[in-house]
């Protein structure tokens, strides 16, 4: 008889049993998320784990529930990256093959480090969904051990792990915000929480392109959403854990949904302020924390991961500085003669712009001598700034149009 998941006894047995695998990750105070919010903000930084995720907890207290001919015939898993590489490490520990099918839009980095720990990687579907269902079909065909990545209840056991670890460093703690993709981490960390101290409250939070748990919740079935729009990849399901789904009704205290455009100034955020890289989907809960009133609570956010590619880190830091007014663009309208560049330029080093790009259009009007358009990049140090600049742009005459900014 197999044993009972998401009791004390099963969480307790499996917090000793991922210290094998899992870095100690202890909480981060955070002075600027405090300042900026009116509670006490800790951090959880589950992006510092060796595979650069939670997951990694999970997989491998699963793999440790399954027998030896289990583990025998292969394992198998679907993952838009980081339940993935958290499996092929497993795997790696217990000595068994892991076959992984990952979304075709999963960042190149997930795929590298997949295949690094020695896993084989076959990239099929769209989305989630799709690679989990062809994942199914391979196990049928092929006879393979198959470890959802959320919908199952060892998983969700080990996943709540982290629970234990914020309880046992923060006793008091008042609120834990946790992401939701399909449901696994806030089913382990709600049902610890609750087990612990009926008090707590937990809130998951879900990009608003993929609220397949609130809209479940809303409907009080499992609830299977028509498509999935996000840049949080790690959390872009569209149908959420039928196993767990009673957990999540019975111990989740609310969702928080967030739009993208949030999770990019978060970005920001972490990185300069506390110099970490942490993906978009453990943005998440960075993002929602300006959600809850100011009551000097003591909230810890849950930062699931940090495997995000260069090439997305750069374009999600360009966003961010444009979204926050750090970087914009000015179009003005010049006679073409000598001086007019360099007295526009002397205005706005006047008020400490710093000017990034200039493209200078003589082709804007048939009469050269009358205007030309020069459009400027610069980089500001926030909106207040951004308008000084332009004010002083106008008082000297020109007539500053805000055009969409690019580097």
């Amino acid at each position: 008889m197999s044993k009972e998941m998401l009791t004390l006894e099963a969480f307790e047995e499996a917090s000793e049993t991922v210290k094998r695998v899992t870095s100690e990750t202890k909480l981060v105070y955070s002075d600027y998320l405090s300042r900026q919010t009116g509670n006490k903000v800790y951090l959880k930084p589950e992006n510092m784990q060796f595979t650069g995720a939670y997951k990694v907890r999970g997989a491998y207290y699963k793999m440790s529930t399954l027998t030896e001919e289990e583990r025998s015939r292969g394992l198998i898993t679907a993952s838009a990256g980081n339940h993935a590489q958290g499996v092929a490490y497993a795997a790696g520990c217990y000595g068994a093959k892991a076959t992984i099918v990952m979304p075709t839009t999963t960042p190149l980095m997930k795929v590298t480090r997949t295949r690094g720990y020695g896993a084989e990687v076959i990239l099929h579907g769209d989305v989630y969904d799709e690679a989990c269902a062809h994942a199914l079909e391979l196990a049928q065909e092929h006879g393979y051990t198959f470890i959802h990545p959320f919908d199952d209840e060892a998983v969700a056991t080990g996943q709540g792990t982290i629970a234990m670890e914020i309880f046992k460093e923060l006793p008091l703690v008042d609120y834990i915000l946790v992401p939701i993709g399909g449901g696994g981490l806030a089913t382990g960390v709600s049902t610890l929480a609750k087990l612990l101290n009926p008090k707590i409250k937990v809130i998951g939070v879900e990009p608003a392109g993929a609220g397949c748990m609130q809209a479940s919740l809303q409907n009080g079935q499992v609830t299977t959403l028509p498509d999935v729009n996000t840049i949080a990849d790690g959390t872009a399901v569209k149908t959420p854990g039928t196993k767990i789904f009673p957990y999540i009704q019975k111990n989740l205290d609310d969702i928080i949904t967030v739009e993208d455009r949030e999770l990019v100034v978060s970005f920001l955020d972490m990185v300069e302020n506390h110099k970490m890289v942490v993906e978009n989907s453990g943005l998440l809960t960075v993002a929602a924390l300006k959600q809850l009133k100011p009551e000097n609570k003591k909230v810890v956010s849950i930062l699931s991961g940090g495997n995000m590619d260069i090439i997305t880190m750069s374009s999600v830091v360009q966003q961010g500085l444009i979204f926050r007014d750090r970087i914009f663009s000015v179009s003005v309208l010049l006679p073409d003669k000598p001086g007019e560049l360099c007295r526009v330029a002397s205005v706005i080093a006047g008020e400490n712009g710093n000017v990034i790009k200039l493209e200078h259009n003589q082709f804007v009007s048939t009469n050269r001598n009358a205007a030309v358009e020069l459009r400027i990049t610069m980089e500001a140090f926030g909106t207040e700034h951004k308008e000084q600049i332009i004010t002083a742009l106008e008082r000297e005459g020109y007539q500053p149009r805000v055009i969409a900014a690019s580097i």
